[in-house]
């Protein structure tokens, strides 16, 4: 009988796994939220994740269960494994993912690199932070965020005023004066062993990751040894098991400091697919496995991976790819199945390469095939 994995969540990055496990020979099954979500092709229940019958059910009779996103409530989680079941990254590991501040405190303990951060409940705290910062601070909400969102650079501490009258605790950051925004990704399987991709850099562009370089330019030696030494730490200090993501600043004195985490495959990780040796989907779930882990050499010298943001304004995707492929007939075009919307990321293309200009340029150009 084949191993089976479950995945919690119906998304994009579940959606990429199904290509990895049909070339592995497993049974891959997805819990999605609605009918219709990325993650289609591979959807076995409908149900919510939130709900702790819907996952119990759900994870009857597979090896592993693993995550499309980092939102299954803590509660579930300790009660899957209080009933045998594997779940990797578990929710010891999970919490920090979850709970921005949570995360801060245990990086702090492990001695790693941040911007300087405080604990945020009422605006008397926001504004002693403000303060001794600048008079400028990233805030943000402790749980939920992502791409932008639960983000507000503020400089007056009654701009988080309506956050705070929820009732939660929010997290402050130091504006951090960054060069340009890396990201650090490994896997870790349960028996100990780690792997790392090359550092890669990422452009962002309202909040939103819209392009990653594979390596990041001028990151060999020094650069990228801290950058990996940084994301082992944290796998081994915080008992992850899968892909985890560690982004990063570098800032303009050449430091780096942890920006976010992701304990599962990340949009900086796209680029492997096409551009690595072993992608991040299938090593991610070699990892939950724990099965031995995959090279991560580059393919090519460079690779370049450009989000197809919002989409065309009439139509779908697939209508564009005459176009695309004709323009660019060695470009890699990835289709999250995704009805177009502003600002949503609906694809990916990636393009790879030895002249890193040339890249840029073929990677760029199939993707504005796919906007209007």
């Amino acid at each position: 009988m084949a191993l089976s994995v479950g995945v919690i969540g119906g998304g994009q990055l579940a959606r990429m796994m199904i290509p990895a496990a049909i070339n592995l020979g497993l049974d891959i099954r997805v819990l999605a939220e609605n009918a219709g979500e990325s993650a289609d092709l591979a959807t076995t229940s409908l149900g919510d994740y939130r709900n702790v019958d819907d996952v119990l059910r759900f994870a009857e009779g597979v090896d592993v269960i693993t995550f499309d996103h980092e939102h299954v409530p803590q509660e579930i989680l300790h009660e899957l494994v209080a009933r045998g079941v594997t779940v990797h990254p578990g929710p010891d590991s999970l919490v920090y993912a979850q709970d921005k501040l949570l995360m801060r405190k245990r990086l702090s303990e492990l001695g790693l690199p941040m911007p300087e951060w405080a604990r945020i409940e009422s605006r008397e705290d926001l504004q002693a932070f403000l303060d001794v910062n600048g008079g400028r601070a990233v805030v943000k909400t402790a749980r939920g965020g992502y791409d932008g969102k639960g983000v507000r650079v503020v400089s007056a501490a009654d701009e988080a005023d309506d956050w705070l009258a929820r009732g939660d605790s929010l997290l402050a950051e130091e504006l951090v004066e960054f060069r340009r925004e890396l990201a650090q990704l490994v896997a870790r399987r349960p028996s100990g062993e780690i792997v790392a991709w090359p550092v890669v850099e990422s452009i962002q562009r309202d909040g939103v990751c819209a392009e990653v370089i594979a390596p990041a330019p001028s990151s060999a030696g020094k650069l990228a040894d801290v950058a990996s030494e940084i994301a082992h730490t944290i796998a081994e200090g915080l008992g992850v098991t899968g892909v985890l993501a560690v982004e990063l600043f570098e800032t303009t004195d050449e430091r780096l400091l942890i920006n976010e985490l992701a304990m599962r495959p990340h949009n900086t990780g796209h680029w492997s697919i096409d551009g690595s040796t072993t992608g991040q989907f299938e090593q991610h779930l070699r990892a939950v496995l724990d099965l031995p882990l995959g090279a991560t050499g580059c393919r090519d010298d460079w690779s370049v991976m450009v989000n197809i943001l919002g989409g065309p304004s009439t139509g779908a995707l697939s209508d564009r790819y005459a176009g695309a492929f004709t323009d660019q007939p060695t470009v890699k075009v990835h289709n999250y199945g995704k009805d177009p919307r502003p600002g949503r990321k609906v694809g990916h293309v990636t393009a790879g390469g030895d002249d890193l200009e040339q890249v840029v340029f073929q990677a760029r150009a199939a993707a504005a095939h796919f906007q209007d």
